[in-house]
Parts: C-alpha cells; sequence; structure tokens
C-alpha cells in the first residue's frame, strides 16, 4: 500500500515539475514576443500553454486520491498540501505569461513597448526567468535557505514595477496614454508572476520545516545568534586563561 502510495507521490511530483518548464516556457516566449514584436512566437507561447489546463486537473485529482484514500503521514501531508497550493500558483502564473502575449499579439506589428521602457521590461524578464528556474530546482531540491532567497530577487522586480508606474504616472511621460497603460499591465504582469514565484517558494520552506518563511527565518536568525553567542563565550573563556 505505501509503495503504491509512494508512486502516486512521485508521479504527483513529476507533474508539477512539468508544469513548472510549462509556465517557464511560456514565458520566455512571452518575454521574447514582447520584447521583439514576435508575432510567431506570441503564438508559440499560447500554444505551449495548452497542456496546462490537463496537467492542472491531473494534479488536482491525485490531491484528491492522495487525501482520500491514502490516509497520509504528516510529513506525506505537508508535500500533498503544499503541492495543492503550488499547483495553483502555477497555474496563475501561465496566465499570467500568456496576458503578456495576447497583449504582444494585439499589438503587432508594432511594439507594446515604447523604446525608453525596453529595457525595464527586459530586466524583470531576466529577473523572474531567474526565480523560475530556482522555483525548478527547488521541486527537485527543497531546501528552505534557497527558498527564502527568493524574496531579494522578488524585491528587485517590486521596485521596478514601482519605477515604471511611477514613469507611467508622472507629468514627464512623453507617449501615449495606451502606451502608459500597456506598459502598467506588462509590469503588473511580471509582478504577480514573481510574487507566485515567492509563493511557491513559501510551500517549499513550509514542506522542509513546518514553518511559514517568516517563521523559518526569524527562528533561523535566532539559531545563528545563539551559535554566534556560544562561540564568543568560549573565546573569551580561553583568552582569559592566556
Amino acid at each position: 500500500m505505501r509503495t503504491a502510495y509512494r508512486e502516486h507521490l512521485e508521479a504527483f511530483n513529476r507533474d508539477l515539475l512539468q508544469m513548472c518548464d510549462t509556465v517557464r516556457e511560456v514565458m520566455q516566449l512571452a518575454s521574447t514576443a514582447l520584447l521583439e514584436q514576435s508575432l510567431e512566437d506570441a503564438e508559440h507561447a499560447l500554444n505551449a500553454s495548452d497542456p496546462l489546463k490537463e496537467l492542472k486537473l491531473r494534479c488536482e485529482e491525485r490531491s484528491m486520491s492522495l487525501l482520500a484514500l491514502e490516509n497520509p503521514v504528516a510529513g506525506d501531508l505537508r508535500q500533498v498540501l503544499s503541492s495543492i497550493y503550488i499547483v495553483e500558483n502555477f497555474s496563475r502564473m501561465g496566465a499570467m505569461a500568456k496576458h503578456i502575449a495576447k497583449l504582444a499579439r494585439l499589438r503587432h506589428p508594432f511594439p507594446v513597448l515604447p523604446n525608453t521602457e525596453h529595457a525595464p521590461i527586459a530586466e524583470m524578464a531576466a529577473r523572474v526567468d531567474e526565480m523560475v528556474n530556482i522555483t525548478h530546482d527547488l521541486l527537485l531540491d527543497p531546501d528552505a535557505d534557497v527558498a527564502v532567497e527568493l524574496n531579494a530577487i522578488d524585491e528587485g522586480v517590486d521596485d521596478l514595477h514601482d519605477y515604471l508606474n511611477a514613469i507611467t504616472t508622472s507629468d514627464s511621460w512623453e507617449h501615449s496614454a495606451r502606451e502608459a497603460v500597456d506598459v502598467a499591465l506588462v509590469s503588473r504582469y511580471y509582478e504577480r508572476y514573481a510574487d507566485r514565484c515567492v509563493n511557491v517558494a513559501g510551500r517549499v520552506v513550509f514542506l522542509v520545516t513546518g514553518l511559514n518563511p517568516k517563521e523559518y527565518m526569524k527562528q533561523r536568525d535566532e539559531d545563528a545568534f545563539d551559535r554566534h553567542s556560544k562561540l564568543a563565550a568560549i573565546e573569551r573563556r580561553f583568552r582569559a586563561k592566556k
């Protein structure tokens, strides 16, 4: 019975990895479509997103089966519950990427972005790609310390989002209202995509430690402080003997 359960859980994990790889591919294609005015890449992005609905449904069915029929123990239960939330986050990430691809297709053959805002958006695209790559690695090798580090990359995405909002709403904006709206939308899609990566990382932290990220970071800092204090006490004791 436990062998069958583990096989179902491993199949669930493979589906999660496939979802992660798919949303990364869709966003990469959507970003290329956006930044290079490529209608072909926009269509490829939308086609590449097709498996996500089936993967989501399959994962939901697996999770219900595992919870209802297999009676998982504490560690396995954390894994199933975490995976349920991860599936939903990947689904939303796919939706954000599709929005970008659809906007690129809608504006083709004209660019979505003014030349002045091309570089900040390109940086956002690179940052979210780095985040989803790390997310993929976390699914293969869950590590709470690596997971919480995604917050630092996410803060960079948030800063770019705030910068673009400030630019598009300032009196010095030189482009059309339509372009301002498009830049704001694209920036928001990348920002939300990054937030979903952070959510997945948070579930990894819970899976590994049983704590939410804030609790884990507080405990980690307290443990590090205690260790530093112990080492300092040992150093003082030996110095006193000299």
